[in-house]
């Protein structure tokens, strides 16, 4: 092995347990594997900028410069592109910014069923009288949100069920208002969509526009916040299958529906 790979290496190592050790105090529960969404302990979770990567990464330290910063090939991590001198190399870190891995193939979200088996939850604790619907009641295949109003993954997240259905007659989704505390605003919206039970309110907001302050008093948004935290849901949108699986994060519509027709996979 040459002096300039063993050089490399020992550089991306040293930058590797500096990086572990100053996040190792900081780190939460976080699956990598996790789709896009909002969580609910990150106050910017959807960018990662080249002065706060340079923190992250200590380059000044090492010496190396940030050249690109990208979306990763598995969803939920940013590809950070570093040169020093004349080497270059790759290092990822997740959307959380709790964790920095080395240049490793990671399974593709659309694989995640194989990857690890998704947590299950007691879909029956669920109370959806006052969830929106999205869809046919009465279809076989019943599927339930947490959704967050501000929460942009969520408004993505929602083109994708009007596209789901449309096309399938079999399948209904009920949406429950779950406002995040990173969302300061998204607590009055939920109980304004709730008190009009009104899927119209929720679309507006997804698509910019304000909405009235709440007109009635209920406790159904404070109720679904505590259940929510009780099954362990940290983050939107949370999508709990028709089994029980919880699939976190947003995913397509091709992908959603993969997991849908596949239970127990």
């Amino acid at each position: 092995m040459g002096k300039g790979i063993r050089m490399n290496r020992t550089l991306f190592y040293a930058v590797l347990l500096s990086v572990l050790m100053f996040m190792g105090a900081q780190a939460t529960d976080v699956s990598a594997f996790q789709g896009p969404g909002c969580g609910g302990e990150c106050a910017d979770c959807h960018t990662l900028k080249k002065k706060e990567a340079e923190k992250l990464l200590k380059t000044e330290k090492f010496g190396a410069e940030i050249t690109d910063i990208k979306p990763s090939p598995v969803k939920g991590i940013w590809q950070v592109e570093l040169t020093r001198e004349d080497k270059k190399f790759t290092v990822y870190v997740d959307f959380g910014k709790k964790y920095l891995m080395e240049s490793i193939r990671f399974t593709a979200l659309e694989k995640l069923g194989e990857a690890q088996k998704l947590k299950k939850v007691d879909a029956g604790r669920i109370p959806l009288e006052h969830a929106l619907v999205m869809g046919d009641p009465g279809a076989e295949k019943r599927i339930i949100v947490f959704d967050d109003p501000d929460c942009p993954y969520c408004a993505k997240l929602h083109k994708e069920i009007k596209k789901i259905v449309k096309e399938r007659k079999d399948i209904v989704f009920y949406l429950k208002m779950y406002p995040l505390p990173i969302h300061p605003e998204a607590y009055d919206k939920s109980k304004t969509i709730v008190c009009e039970k009104s899927l119209k309110l929720l679309e507006d907001v997804y698509a910019g526009k304000k909405i009235p302050k709440p007109s009635c008093e209920t406790t159904e948004v404070d109720d679904t916040i505590k259940l929510g935290r009780e099954l362990g849901i940290r983050g939107t949108p949370a999508i709990i299958l028709p089994d029980g699986r919880l699939l976190p994060g947003y995913v397509p519509a091709k992908v959603l529906l993969d997991f849908i027709d596949n239970q127990g996979r």
